[in-house]
């Protein structure tokens, strides 16, 4: 497969528009930022290290911000163990038996609205008026930082918390995948010819650095290659079940 670097990027010139990325190493972020480059953005990734479980994704992070070619990858230190509340931030199992109703207790408390705050600060900071995430509405846990009324009400909040927005400089959260299925979401990075097995999706990585094959984003991100019928190019430790 093409590198995604080589079959994203477009000619670059430097009154091309600059864009905070936020880019945690799942392969959402990953098919959103190829989107913001494909897009002509000049990329700016963020990365946040909130002593995550599943730091590891970390890694899966400079591997995409490198591939994409992006002018700066920031890995912001924010320890929200510090708080706990979610499974990926406190001695709490991860649930291994499928996406259920409700609200996981993967959930980490109010996560995507620090982040998108966050990557706010330095786009107005770097006078980028775009951001981009890759939060999904159809095929996934059931966050409610995830849903379109959530990017809605930040965009709004945007406007009026920032020097910028008061000065008639609006920001734009762009959500590219926002109405995709995760079958639609392999099929976008196919065709935008990234390399998925550059992303990192599992919430409990074995030992041995395995996707465990069990938690809710293993299963969801294998659904979407079995149903977009593309090769997953994952390692799990337990083949996922639906």
């Amino acid at each position: 497969m093409a590198a995604i670097g080589v079959a994203v990027a477009p000619i670059m010139t430097s009154s091309a528009p600059m864009a905070v990325v936020l880019v945690s190493g799942g392969l959402d972020s990953m098919i959103s930022a190829a989107s913001a480059k494909a897009a002509g953005y000049r990329v700016l990734a963020l990365s946040v290290d909130y002593n995550q479980r599943h730091k590891v994704e970390l890694a899966a992070a400079a591997r995409v911000a490198e591939a994409l070619g992006a002018e700066r990858h920031i890995v912001l230190p924010l320890d929200l163990s510090a708080f706990g509340g979610s499974a990926l931030t406190a001695d709490i199992d991860v649930p291994k038996d499928g996406v259920q109703p409700g609200i996981p207790v993967t959930y980490v408390p109010a996560r995507n609205t620090i982040f998108l705050s966050l990557a706010l600060g330095w786009a107005e900071a770097a006078g980028a008026r775009d951001l981009f995430i890759g939060v999904n509405a159809l095929d996934y846990s059931g966050y409610p930082d995830c849903r379109p009324e959530f990017i809605a009400a930040f965009e709004g909040l945007a406007e009026i918390a920032t020097k910028a927005g008061v000065e008639g400089q609006p920001f734009k959260i762009h959500a590219p995948l926002q109405h995709m299925t995760k079958a639609d979401i392999v099929r976008e990075g196919t065709r935008l010819g990234v390399d998925m097995g550059l992303s990192w999706s599992c919430y409990d990585p074995t030992p041995e650095g395995l996707h465990c094959g069990e938690c809710d984003s293993c299963r969801l991100r294998s659904k979407g290659f079995e149903e977009a019928g593309i090769p997953d190019p994952t390692a799990y430790a337990v083949k996922p079940q639906g």
